[in-house]
């Protein structure tokens, strides 16, 4: 356990140690104005008094057409910035490192939640129903360019509404087939102008938020989540995993990112060849890889170990243990993750 609990510097990062709590929807922020509630406050601050690492918050909107379901936090008024000044206080009160993750679903909203038609890189409809609304997804407004520099303007402001905020970093979630992903996609970008065709079209969004968020903060403090994996799209999969990767990569390299969040659903998995989705990227990446996908803690350990990753994010075990890291330090029994018992709670 040494490897994992021991402290690490990571760029800009004193950490205390390698274990990350992973970006959780809770959905318990206040649902009209999108401000943090004293419950959050204390749900943070507990993990933080606890000793974990990196804290990566739950999604947190950077305008209201981002939102995808109810009681999600947004970073784009002066009031949600101010609430989100005393989780930042909790967490540093007790020595703890936590960054904002900025998150916005693109076509994977409703006009119930948002007030107007989703918007999305092309007008095509996402399969499924909308989270905790229960409503099919609706047909979204194909973005113009006009629209496209005002989200990357957003983005910006979000991310400035950080650093006021008094987070440590920011993690843009560019995954799982939200807006970023949406765009990067082939299946959901079907534009013909300089945000699509092929996949330097596609990832110019996610470029030009990363530079444009780059100046309101360090680029050593910004984390990426990627991934093949889509939430709306369980049975998608690159065509071509390795160019993906190297295009993946190259952009990385081009702006300055050094921290990236791999997401899959099982880190263990065999993704291509003989390799694991975060082996792969690792064959081909000097720079932090944070690791995440169901880890338990001795494959953690040996995945630091071998440095596959530098540092082990965990999802379910923190939600049902805000002990989690002290338990780990003491041999205590965790309390297993109950979905009915935990997550129509704060603990």
């Amino acid at each position: 356990m040494s490897t994992l609990l021991s402290p690490v510097t990571i760029n800009e990062w004193h950490l205390r140690n390698r274990v990350v709590m992973a970006p959780l929807t809770r959905g318990f922020a206040n649902d009209q104005d999108g401000t943090v509630t004293e419950e959050m406050v204390a749900y943070y601050e507990r993990r933080a008094r606890d000793g974990v690492g990196l804290i990566i918050t739950e999604g947190i909107i950077p305008s209201l057409a981002g939102k995808g379901t109810y009681g999600i936090p947004g970073l784009y008024t002066s009031e949600q910035t101010e609430s989100w000044k005393k989780v930042t206080n909790a967490v540093h009160k007790h020595a703890g490192t936590i960054i904002a993750q900025l998150w916005h679903v693109g076509r994977l909203s409703h006009s119930d939640l948002i007030g107007t038609a989703p918007q999305a890189p092309s007008s095509l409809q996402a399969e499924g129903r909308v989270h905790k609304l229960h409503k099919p997804y609706q047909i979204p407004q194909a973005m113009s360019v006009r629209d496209i520099q005002a989200t990357i303007e957003q983005f910006q402001t979000a991310a400035r509404n950080a650093v006021l905020a008094g987070f440590d970093g920011i993690e843009l979630h560019a995954a799982h087939g939200y807006l970023m992903d949406q765009f990067i996609n082939e299946k959901t970008n079907h534009r013909t102008d300089e945000y699509g065709g092929d996949i330097q079209g596609r990832l110019r969004f996610l470029r030009e938020i990363i530079v444009a968020v780059k100046k309101e903060i360090s680029v050593d403090r910004i984390s990426v989540r990627f991934s093949e994996k889509k939430d709306d799209d369980p049975s998608y999969v690159w065509a071509d995993k390795a160019g993906m990767i190297d295009a993946y990569l190259n952009l990385f390299r081009e702006t300055g990112i050094s921290i990236l969040h791999p997401s899959t659903e099982r880190y263990t998995r065999t993704w291509e060849g003989e390799q694991t989705f975060h082996q792969s990227i690792r064959s081909q990446w000097d720079g932090i890889i944070i690791g995440v996908g169901n880890l338990d803690v001795q494959t953690a350990k040996l995945a630091v170990t071998d440095r596959i990753i530098d540092l082990a994010a965990f999802g379910r075990p923190f939600i049902a243990n805000p002990d989690l890291v002290q338990k780990w330090h003491t041999g205590q029994r965790l309390v297993e993750y109950d979905a009915k018992a935990h997550l129509s709670v704060l603990v």
